[in-house]
């Protein structure tokens, strides 16, 4: 992927792109600002998940050893990976011992970060991805746009042709005739997806919270695909960032408020699944939770990075961002996209790339994100923050901002020179460009005007009528 601006600048020319974002993001944001009155402790509601995730991360190691103990206790397993290599290899040595070629999947923002996906293919094993939208980026061998809403840059023509031409590859064809109508869309789906539902015997998913006291994990979806792949297959593997850990089902109660009415503008999911290790007779015989760091142990050593990983993943920001509205999710070249991408990928990934290192730049800092974000994730605050780490770490453009600071700093220093400096520029200002020489200072005059400068300097100025 190109660094942020090039990609935003391909995906801005792009007009059917943004008239669907266009479309998409202020249908969801005016659905949640609804939702979100509908309560009148909504800010109270905001306080207390923010504090319950600064408490738990503040307390994450005793938090995880719990919910090991709890996990295991009801008959689960726990594996730990440091990184998406070592995610990789346990999932896949977990379905090789089954002897099955196939998983069905839950939307899962963390296996798409570890690439678990290209991982279980190249390994010789299908991962079906059977969520909607999910599947329509599967199928188009495309890319996920949105936190919410991944196939978002896709609109209803698309998505028909993309089925029309890519469900037989994959599995039962869709119907002869297929229209763009939403339902027969979701219809062709659904038949699409039940023989691998009824078939799969290994099931894989995330989690939007793990509760440490029970050691219970929770998935909220809207479809009940999630839950099919939940309580159909035999061995069911989950993997979660270290991060979505909560203390106690009391503490769920809060984010079980806030997290539908900030992603889907609903007072409740339609489906909330919990499931606790194992159980004769009801659901998976198998459970297997590997707990996934790949960065965030990182990202919680920076004092005020960390509150990223707060996030509870409501895409909220996504919704209400000029940025992301304009250049849609693919410009970010992550999994995260949006506002939060911006600040947790770069913590996640380093800045040593070109792509993560220009994500913080990817903001005018409104602060409309920190507005609606449930759990008041500052997120201006760490984007110049995660800024002044890119420039104390260097690059082209900014060795070269360095050069002319300090060049600009022995001027004034030298009035002389400076005023000798201000007198040439006066005489020559009709031949000056307009634009700066050189592809960083380019970067900057391409998108602002230089300020036109006076016929005299105004110490001249000053000279002659202020005696």
């Amino acid at each position: 992927m190109p660094a942020f601006p090039e990609a935003a600048r391909e995906a801005v020319g792009d007009a059917t792109l943004r008239a669907t974002l266009r479309h998409a993001t202020h249908t969801i944001r005016d659905k949640r600002a609804r939702a979100v009155a509908e309560l009148d402790d909504w800010a109270a509601l905001r306080e207390a998940g923010r504090r319950i995730k600064d408490e738990t991360l503040r307390h994450l190691d005793t938090h995880l050893i719990r919910l090991e103990e709890s996990v295991t206790a009801a008959g689960g397993t726990v594996h730990w990976a440091a990184d998406a290599a070592e995610a990789n290899r346990i999932v896949t040595e977990l379905v090789r011992a089954t002897g099955e070629t196939e998983v069905v999947k839950v939307k899962s923002m963390a296996t798409q970060e570890i690439g678990l996906n290209e991982y279980l293919e190249a390994e010789g094993i299908a991962a079906y991805e059977t969520d909607l939208a999910e599947l329509i980026v599967q199928l188009g061998e495309d890319r996920p746009s949105h936190i919410l809403v991944p196939a978002i840059h896709r609109n209803r023509g698309e998505i028909r042709d993309i089925f029309r031409e890519k469900m037989g590859s994959w599995g039962r064809p869709a119907p002869e005739g297929l229209s763009d109508a939403p339902a027969e869309l979701a219809e062709a789906a659904r038949l699409h997806l039940r023989e691998k539902f009824l078939r799969a015997k290994v099931g894989i998913s995330g989690a939007n919270f793990m509760v440490a006291e029970t050691g219970t994990l929770v998935v909220v979806e809207s479809e009940g695909n999630g839950r099919m792949c939940l309580t159909l297959p035999e061995t069911l593997i989950s993997v979660v960032g270290v991060e979505k850990v909560v203390p106690t089902w009391r503490d769920l109660e809060v984010f079980l408020q806030t997290l539908p009415r900030s992603s889907t503008a609903e007072r409740m999911n339609p489906y909330t699944s919990t499931w606790t290790g194992t159980a004769d007779g009801d659901g998976p015989g198998t459970f297997h939770l590997v707990l996934l760091d790949n960065g965030r142990t990182d990202a919680l050593a920076d004092e005020v990075g960390r509150q990223a990983l707060r996030c509870i993943r409501c895409s909220a920001c996504l919704n209400v961002c000029p940025v992301y509205e304009r250049a849609g999710g693919h410009a970010y070249g992550s999994v995260y996209p949006g506002p939060i991408g911006a600040i947790l990928t770069p913590q996640l990934r380093g800045t040593a790339s070109e792509v993560d290192a220009s994500l913080p730049y990817a903001s005018s800092l409104c602060g409309a994100c920190y507005e609606v974000c449930p759990v008041a994730i500052d997120i201006p605050e760490v984007l110049v923050h995660l800024r002044e780490r890119v420039a104390e770490e260097g690059g082209k453009g900014h060795r070269l901002e360095r050069a002319a600071i300090k060049a600009s700093t022995w001027i004034l220093d030298h009035p002389g020179v400076l005023a000798a400096g201000e007198r040439l520029a006066s005489a020559t200002r009709k031949a000056l460009p307009k634009r700066l020489p050189g592809p960083g200072a380019r970067q900057w005059t391409d998108h602002r005007d230089l300020p036109e400068l006076p016929a005299e300097p105004f110490r001249d100025w000053w000279k002659k009528n202020r005696t």
